[in-house]
């Protein structure tokens, strides 16, 4: 009988289905800026950008340690109460936070070929992502946009869990969330330990997007593109069904 290829493709998403600015400040962020001098800080733009970079660094410090995760409104009601002196409003959180989301979203960008890619593969495969994320709602939020939500059975966001990649645990949950085992799925994504060291030491195979060579990964398992992602498959598919054959 032939092998049986891998039934579920985990994506990462920042950086593998969608294109993205990592930066907090080039997007430029004057709504934000504005509501929170309305909010009575007096700060310039230039300050405001500074002040927001370094709360955040500390928790991207926090986090570094041991992988945890932390959410958007967590940062925003820290910053607010260190510039405020007291602790803000929750609505205000809550607005300064949309605000902020809605001008990083300007740095996202939906890709050519993605909408067909993720079509193609549903066709013989069950799809999931597997994420990152600060905000919860955002990665549904821009699939839902992309018009490909209907292909995904799952979104297993960082945020929602406590935990990010490459914590064992968020690689557990898509598992068990997904009712498979390991070896059931492959992971693609872009960065080399959430998305390649991380979903390897979970058993699951993984392919890393990396044109420029930087990571230290086999080349069967590197992608010039996740558009090359469906030939990799049938052709690891092919590679598997002769082994398969051969056996008998």
């Amino acid at each position: 009988m032939p092998a049986a290829g891998p039934s579920h493709v985990l994506f990462d998403f920042f950086g593998t289905l969608v294109a993205y600015s990592a930066s907090r400040t080039e997007q430029g962020y004057p709504g934000s800026h504005a509501l929170l001098r309305r909010l009575g800080v007096d700060l310039d733009y230039a300050e405001f950008l500074t002040a927001w970079s370094g709360a955040f660094a500390e928790f991207d410090r926090r986090s570094e340690e041991n992988d945890s995760e932390f959410s958007m409104i967590e940062v925003g009601t820290v910053f607010l109460t260190d510039l405020l002196g007291r602790s803000p409003a929750p609505e205000d959180a809550d607005a300064f936070v949309r605000e902020y989301v809605r001008e990083w979203n300007t740095g996202v960008r939906y890709l050519p070929g993605v909408p067909e890619l993720v079509r193609d593969l549903h066709r013989d495969h069950r799809l999931a992502v597997v994420t990152n994320t600060h905000q919860p709602g955002l990665v549904p939020d821009h699939l839902a946009a992309m018009g490909l939500a209907q292909y995904f059975d799952a979104v297993v966001a960082s945020v929602e869990l406590g935990w990010c990649k490459p914590h064992p645990r968020i690689y557990a949950t898509a598992l068990e969330t997904l009712g498979i085992d390991a070896g059931s799925a492959v992971f693609v994504g872009d960065s080399y330990r959430p998305d390649f060291v991380g979903p390897e030491r979970a058993g699951i195979r993984a392919y890393l997007i990396d044109p420029e060579r930087r990571s230290p990964v086999p080349e069967a398992r590197r992608l010039d593109s996740i558009l090359d992602l469906p030939a990799r498959l049938r052709s690891r598919q092919a590679d598997d069904d002769r082994l398969a054959g051969s056996a008998h």
